[in-house]
């Protein structure tokens, strides 16, 4: 018996709560809490309505420790998926460690009152769970997540050096709204306005946000433009694969977002301090996250799919090779199973993955660990039976 606690009832704790009921001979026993309990409510019932499976609901603050806390005691879980905000890492790690909890997430830590991505602060509990003698997997989403996986694949596959790694993540879908962010809309913001970094030859070389830009070809979608930015697996990825040269992060953008999102920043919508309002204090961007459309609700309409992947150059038997792995995953078809969009899809099934990972044994090194480090080849296999199935072009046009 397997007992799994999702925090988060968000799009992506939405899609992995649905995917932990699908494999129920795993989690045999599923706890949803979030910040508003009635939230979970909803999507416990919809659980049992589409797969049979009675799901326990709860309500927590994960800003606070000892709520926390007194939920790990409460219902006593092997792991917890933390799908809440990534402000809430490291409160739900002390918590976890307090109760002798294993831990997994989608995304970094990053503070409140800074938009900074940086896995030190996560790291920094190596020792820590280690002496518990448990884990935490981090970053288990697509990208982070299967950007990892796939890049440790190809490296256990297809490489024996490494040197030149490209993350592709396009969104060729439309969801016919004027403007709308995929997922929380103060986080997404706050990742696409900050300045852009890449690695390259031993060092991080920083860029305005968005400055570098070309198109490039995605399979089933074709040319779109693609951003460099910054993201917070290459943090990881060079560190444990210390032969790659450069690693860039690549994502799509439509001109209507864009103009949009310049016209939310000129006019000081994206800020994250604090203004005075009719006397009292609100952050800008926390507001605007309340009236723009709430990524749960895009799914119904939502048309196209998402393409993501490695493209990846290095040496194999002293030649060199190139490898694309990726996959395109249908926004119609991800809500017609779980109520959600691809985006969201893209991210809670691969957490879902994780997890099964860790409770059947396959992933279960002790202290704190980005996916990467892990075994690729049961969560590739998993991939496939999952609902993103992966593709791979060996030896092809990489276009970078």
């Amino acid at each position: 018996m397997s007992k799994v606690l999702i925090i988060g009832a968000g799009g992506v704790g939405t899609v992995v709560a649905h995917k932990v009921a699908q494999n129920a001979d795993v989690f045999t026993d599923i706890v949803i809490a979030s910040r508003t309990k009635s939230k979970c409510d909803v999507l416990a019932a919809d659980i049992e309505k589409r797969e049979g499976v009675k799901v326990t609901t709860d309500s927590v603050d994960a800003d606070s420790v000892p709520q926390l806390v007194a939920l790990l005691k409460k219902h006593q879980p092997k792991l917890v998926i933390n799908v809440a905000l990534p402000y809430q890492d490291l409160t739900i790690m002390d918590a976890c460690l307090e109760c002798g909890v294993n831990y997994l997430d989608t995304a970094n830590y990053e503070p409140k009152d800074e938009a900074h991505f940086e896995y030190s602060w996560q790291w920094a509990y190596k020792d820590k769970f280690e002496k518990a003698g448990l884990t935490a997997i981090l970053g288990c989403g697509f990208d982070p997540g299967v950007s990892g996986v796939y890049t440790a694949y190809a490296a256990k596959h297809h490489f024996d050096e490494i040197q030149y790694l490209d993350i592709v993540d396009c969104n060729a879908g439309n969801h016919h709204k004027a403007f709308a962010t995929n997922f929380n809309p103060e986080i997404n913001i706050r990742e696409i306005t900050q300045k852009g970094r890449f690695y390259e030859n031993g060092k991080w070389v920083e860029t305005g946000a968005l400055e570098i830009h070309k198109p490039l070809s995605y399979p089933n979608v074709g040319p779109k433009e693609s951003y460099l930015m910054y993201h917070e697996e290459l943090e990881s990825l060079v560190k444990n694969y210390p032969t790659i040269k450069r690693a860039r992060f690549w994502m799509t953008f439509g001109q209507e977002y864009l103009t949009h999102l310049r016209v939310i920043q000129d006019i000081g919508m994206a800020r994250i301090d604090e203004v005075e309002y009719n006397g009292m204090k609100i952050v800008p961007l926390q507001f605007l996250k309340a009236v723009l459309p709430n990524p749960q609700d895009l799914g119904e309409n939502y048309e196209g799919e998402t393409s993501i992947g490695c493209r990846i150059r290095g040496l194999k038997d002293g030649k060199q090779k190139t490898y694309y792995v990726y996959n395109n995953c249908s926004h119609h078809a991800a809500f017609l199973e779980t109520g959600m969009q691809g985006v969201s899809y893209t991210t809670g099934v691969p957490a879902m993955i994780g997890a099964l990972m860790f409770l059947t044994g396959k992933w279960n090194m002790v202290g704190v660990h980005n996916v990467e480090e892990f075994d690729p080849d049961p969560f590739m296999e998993q991939l496939n039976k999952q609902g993103l199935p992966w593709h791979e072009v060996i030896d092809g046009d990489l276009e970078l």
